[in-house]
């Protein structure tokens, strides 16, 4: 009975393997292929996240060049991100008491979130580490401890993080970390919270 239920599975694995063969799309068809593919995987999608299949400039230009772009290329990302950059008025800095808890929520963009119930979180523990008394932290980026205290704590510095947290994009081409003012994930004044937690001399990032 093993026997033939290894030789089905071997049948199954090598159906699938042909079919993929004929249906690979030819070099330049990639792109649309691919395309065609998510969308078919997301039929039953409400509106609000039929929409996020749908690449901007920026993302589509990241997908083609595998997030490696030429220089001219990623220039022309960061120029045009920046230039999208809505600054708040006055003050670059809100509360680092609120930051905290933004950075440690993960609230927002998943299907049990819908309808939303609750403001949306930063995830930022998620990617970095933050506070030395925190167990259980992300690598996909860079220890952000002490990150205001290394840069002192200048205005420009202060500036410089709410427009990577705003748009990480408009710093670095291509970057991993998501575009949270951007795409309106969250707010402005949200985004003072996590800047003043990671900038702030009373934050515990910064102890």
């Amino acid at each position: 009975m093993r026997i033939f239920s290894l030789i089905a599975a071997v049948v199954a694995v090598l159906v699938l393997a042909a079919t993929y063969l004929l249906l690979e799309p030819a070099e330049g068809d990639a792109a649309a292929w691919v395309d065609k593919a998510i969308k078919a995987s997301w039929t039953r999608a409400g509106p609000e996240w039929q929409a996020r299949l749908v690449q901007d400039e920026t993302q589509k230009v990241c997908s083609q060049y595998r997030n490696a772009p030429p220089k001219a290329v990623a220039d022309a990302i960061v120029a045009r991100e920046k230039a999208a950059i809505q600054y708040p008025p006055g003050k670059f800095m809100g509360d680092w008491k609120k930051g905290e808890k933004l950075a440690q929520s993960g609230y927002g963009g998943r299907f049990t979130d819908y309808p939303p119930r609750a403001e949306n979180g930063g995830n930022c523990y998620a990617c970095h580490q933050l506070d030395k008394k925190e167990l259980s932290f992300g690598t996909l980026g860079p220890s952000l401890l002490e990150y205001g205290k290394i840069r002192r704590y200048a205005e420009a510095e202060i500036k410089a993080a709410y427009e990577r947290i705003y748009n990480s994009q408009a710093v670095i081409p291509c970057a991993n970390m998501p575009r949270l003012g951007a795409s309106k994930f969250l707010t402005i004044e949200q985004i003072k919270d996590v800047v003043a937690y990671v900038m702030s001399p009373e934050s515990p990032v910064n102890k």
